[in-house]
């Protein structure tokens, strides 16, 4: 690895402590073993499958002078939490060339992945691309995040995303140090999960005939049938990708909003004293959309059989937290239904929000039987927000901070900050440009706790999230442009403890993102470069929703 590449580590740590010039480094090569103690197997794994098979590393089973030690220590973990760890390569442990201590098994993760930094770009690939000999520099690296919520939301709702591609982004969240991924399963465009014992949800509800092409204001159209989804072996199969990278994973069924493809597979479901949710299909193009779910116990019914089989496909230890929507419920539909309006009053609800707030309670009880957490959108702050429930704020801070206040966790997660869908730059260029220019440096100015919360309140901030919506990504490029490099910022907003925004050293960031492009490059991320848009990436006469000017700070 080239000398410079040590300070290039991202997202940065606590601390690193260089030995001086020329006192020494250690050597990894063919005969380097790999000493992994209790609770570091999938670590071990991890790494002979991908930095060895990247590097030709065989990394054989071994201990002795020439190893990488990986070790649970507890004093790490009451040093620096579940989730710190201690890599150490100066020599300071003279019968071993590195040392990985973590916290837990999370933390010796996280320190090979910062070893993984250490070997060089190419140690990103998926076979070696130069010798197998790599050389580290003498330091010790002491680290632990800021958060214990570092996520990222991905919509394969709008546009599917097949399940290699899931994998792949898995491993992305996981090279970030990032572990939360929030999987938005559902939508009015799509049902993505295979459910035993509603099959129609996904024979009729996991595709639609055709797809806007661009903003909902766009005359064009895509007239090739879209869809997939994700079998339950799947679902299996990714969870257990998640878990081994220390990735807890958040499903989202979304209700009672934003339920149109349910609808259409299962039209009683809807509002159907006021429509003919007969004739609905799975909606075709974007925004808001009137067809909710009828407040009725046939759909409780139907929805607690979902989600006892999300239940059992996400477990409780990968999965405590499960996401149900909740936001932009239009209720035009239950002022006009003579079933909602007799529903409000027999459960003495009040009006329309309430009616939400009582779908949101019914299933937060539901889950926290289960062993279960719910969270939702802010909006399920509307009409009374249930005991146990945590909140997505959305919209801006304000429901964050409501939440907090009144002791409920919180992710913050604020579109006018950290919804990577919004486009990256002003100009023509950008393909399909959505909202507020969000530019890499914006995103890494971001802060996810605002400095009006009490110290008391600011404890209930989980941590943050980045979301992907995918109406205009039609593909993984384009989900790929849309999210890199900004995860990166955001990676280290969610890590590294920052000074205030204004404060931060943007331009020390950019020297090492120099660095982490190449990196990026070996593990064929589609990124949006410094320069701008390559030609393929352009998506000319789409038309798309800029929004002028800064975001309001809401």
């Amino acid at each position: 690895m080239s000398d410079h590449q040590h300070g290039a580590l991202l997202p940065a740590p606590l601390r690193t402590v260089v030995r001086e010039e020329g006192a020494g480094h250690r050597t990894l090569g063919a005969d380097t073993t790999l000493d992994a103690g209790p609770g570091t197997e999938d670590t071990a794994r991890w790494l002979r499958a991908e930095p060895g098979a990247a590097t030709g590393l065989p990394l054989p089973p071994g201990t002795g002078p020439r190893s990488v030690r990986l070790r649970v220590s507890p004093e790490i973990g009451r040093e620096h939490g579940p989730e710190g760890y201690r890599l150490s390569t100066d020599g300071s442990v003279e019968d071993v060339d590195v040392l990985i201590e973590g916290g837990s098994a999370a933390g010796v993760f996280w320190g090979a992945q910062t070893l993984r930094q250490l070997l060089g770009p190419d140690a990103y690939r998926k076979a070696p691309a130069g010798a197998a000999e790599r050389r580290l520099p003498a330091l010790t690296v002491t680290d632990s995040p800021r958060f214990p919520w570092r996520g990222l939301m991905l919509d394969v709702a709008r546009h599917f995303m097949p399940k290699a591609d899931v994998l792949r982004y898995l491993d992305l969240l996981a090279a970030h140090k990032l572990n939360v991924f929030h999987f938005h399963l559902t939508d009015d465009q799509g049902w993505r999960i295979e459910i035993k014992r509603h099959p129609r949800l996904t024979e009729v509800g996991s595709w639609r005939a055709r797809t806007k092409w661009g903003h909902r204001a766009s005359p064009l159209w895509t007239d090739v049938p879209h869809g997939g989804f994700y079998t339950q072996d799947d679902i299996r199969e990714i969870v257990a990708y998640a878990a081994a990278r220390h990735i807890r994973v958040v499903p989202e069924i979304d209700i009672p909003g934003h339920s149109q493809a349910a609808i259409a597979a299962y039209p009683e479901l809807g509002n159907s004293d006021v429509i003919d949710t007969t004739a609905l299909s799975v909606w075709d193009t974007w925004g808001v959309n009137p067809n909710v779910l009828a407040p009725t116990d046939n759909v409780l019914r139907f929805y607690e059989g979902v989600f006892e089989e999300v239940l059992d496909l996400f477990p409780a230890d990968v999965s405590p937290f499960v996401h149900v929507g909740g936001d932009e419920c239009p209720k035009d539909q239950w002022k006009e239904s003579p079933l909602a309006q007799a529903r409000i009053e027999e459960l003495g609800v009040g009006d329309e929000d309430g009616l939400q707030s009582w779908f949101i309670r019914h299933f937060d009880g539901w889950l926290a039987a289960r062993g279960r957490r719910l969270i939702g959108w802010d909006e399920i702050l509307e009409g009374g927000l249930a005991p146990g429930a945590a909140v997505s704020s959305w919209r801006g801070y304000a429901g964050g901070i409501a939440a907090a206040e009144a002791g409920h966790d919180v992710v913050m997660c604020p579109e006018q900050q950290v919804y990577l869908d919004h486009r990256q730059a002003p100009g023509e260029d950008e393909p399909v440009p959505i909202g507020f220019v969000r530019t890499l440096e914006d995103v890494y100015r971001f802060e996810p706790v605002p400095p009006r919360l009490s110290a008391e309140a600011a404890a209930h901030v989980l941590g943050t999230q980045a979301n992907v919506w995918t109406e205009v990504m039609e593909n993984r490029s384009r989900v790929d442009y849309q999210v890199f490099p900004r995860l990166a910022a955001f990676a280290e907003v969610a890590w590294s403890r920052l000074p205030d925004p204004r404060e931060r050293d943007f331009e020390g960031f950019r020297e090492r993102m120099a660095v982490h492009y190449a990196r990026l490059d070996a593990l064929g991320v589609d990124y949006r470069p410094p320069g701008g848009p390559l030609p393929w990436q352009r998506r000319p006469g789409v038309i798309g929703r800029p929004i002028e000017g800064s975001p309001p700070n809401v």
